[in-house]
């Protein structure tokens, strides 16, 4: 009997641990400032945090690059090593976000040349389709149409940040979305952001949400990264889920 009620406790106690257990999905973002700005890698950690899937991310960014200096190792990036030495289930392709109006060729050329090589090794090529600046809304439908039309040559999947953020614009202009350079995003633009990219890789949302949002560095001490209200968490949560799919 005691013999019985022993390997009963230990199934227990493993199906237990088994159901802690979370997926996890590794992912590099490579790109510039539209990433690394209000830590975006480590916003989308913290928001899989509640969630069975966990996306773990790394970046090789440097402020205003665009594809042609990742693909050739310019300016001290090594994108192409990360990836072909890592093993990432996805890695997220972002461009300088003026070259999708001003150089569409080099867009092209060079997000075709990632795709291929990140298929090469086994991981998933994602776009990330950014947002018009400030000033010029008008040309969204560009940038959207150019990370389309990139996607539907490689294979690519397509993550439309940008067309989150002319919904959130037009159904409220109050909420502001941008730095005051009126170029790279403020918290909520970035937690808009990192909204996106976790209902595309997992296909859904968190069903709660924390206010504030706090992240542990290497030496076990906690940094702010961002605050927000439910008014503006929900606001978000209700944008993406209408655009992305």
């Amino acid at each position: 009997m005691k013999k019985n009620i022993t390997v009963l406790f230990l199934f227990i106690s493993v199906t237990v641990f088994a159901a802690e257990i979370k997926d996890t999905v590794r992912v590099l973002f490579v790109g510039n400032s539209y990433v690394y700005y209000n830590n975006l890698s480590q916003m989308i950690g913290l928001i899989t945090d509640s969630m069975d899937t966990k996306i773990i991310c790394r970046k090789s960014t440097v402020g205003g690059a665009n594809l042609g200096e990742h693909w050739k190792g310019l300016r001290g990036l090594k994108s192409k090593e990360l990836i072909a030495t890592n093993k990432f289930d996805i890695v997220v392709v972002q461009d300088n976000s003026m070259w999708p109006i001003q150089y569409k060729d080099s867009l092209f050329l060079y997000g075709q040349l990632f795709c291929n090589y990140i298929q090469n090794v086994g991981a998933k090529p994602y776009l990330y389709s950014t947002w018009a600046r400030e000033k010029t809304p008008e040309t969204q439908p560009q940038i959207s149409a150019a990370y389309q039309s990139l996607a539907k040559k490689v294979g690519a999947t397509v993550v439309p940040v940008g067309d989150s953020w002319a919904l959130a614009r037009k159904t409220n202009p109050g909420m502001n979305l941008f730095h005051s350079d009126g170029s790279h995003p403020s918290n909520l633009g970035t937690f808009l952001i990192a909204l996106g990219f976790v209902k595309k890789i997992t296909g859904r949302l968190p069903n709660k949400f924390a206010t504030v949002y706090n992240y542990l560095d290497k030496d076990g001490e906690t940094f702010r990264i961002m605050q927000l209200t439910n008014e503006e968490i929900q606001f978000c949560v209700k944008v993406v889920n209408e655009v992305v799919h």
